[in-house]
C-alpha cells in the first residue's frame, strides 16, 4: 500500500473527517459551514481539516475574511484503485476455489450420481 493510500484511509477513518469529505463531495464550503455540521469547537474542526489537508484530501484558500475548503479527488481515486485491484485479486482467488471445489465434487460422485 502506498503512503498516500495509507494516509487517505487514516484520514477518512474518523467519523468527523469522513463527514467533512462527504460534505465537500457535493461542493466547496467555508470553514464556518463545516463547523456548523458538528457540535464541537471551531478549533476542533480546524484540527480535523489539518489532518485532511496533510493527507492531501483538501485545500484551503482565503477569500476575503473567509476560508474556503475544497476537496481534492486524486488521493480518493488512488485509494479506490487500490481497493479495486484487491477486489479483483480476491474474485480471481474465489473463482479458482470454485473451480477446485467443482473438480473435487465431480471426482467424489459415484457413477450412479453422474448425469
Amino acid at each position: 500500500m502506498t503512503p498516500t493510500v495509507t494516509q487517505t484511509f487514516a484520514a477518512i477513518g474518523d467519523p468527523i473527517r469522513s463527514t467533512i469529505v462527504d460534505r465537500l463531495a457535493s461542493s466547496d464550503a467555508t470553514v464556518g459551514e463545516l463547523v456548523a455540521l458538528f457540535e464541537i469547537s471551531f478549533q476542533a474542526v480546524s484540527q480535523h481539516l489539518d489532518v485532511l489537508e496533510r493527507a492531501g484530501l483538501l485545500t484551503r484558500r482565503r477569500e476575503g475574511r473567509t476560508r474556503r475548503v475544497q476537496l481534492v479527488l486524486e488521493p480518493l481515486e488512488e485509494a479506490l484503485t487500490w481497493m479495486e485491484s484487491r477486489r479483483d485479486r480476491l474474485e480471481q482467488r474465489y473463482a479458482r476455489l470454485d473451480d477446485l471445489l467443482d473438480t473435487l465434487s465431480d471426482s467424489t460422485e459415484t457413477p450412479e450420481e453422474r448425469p
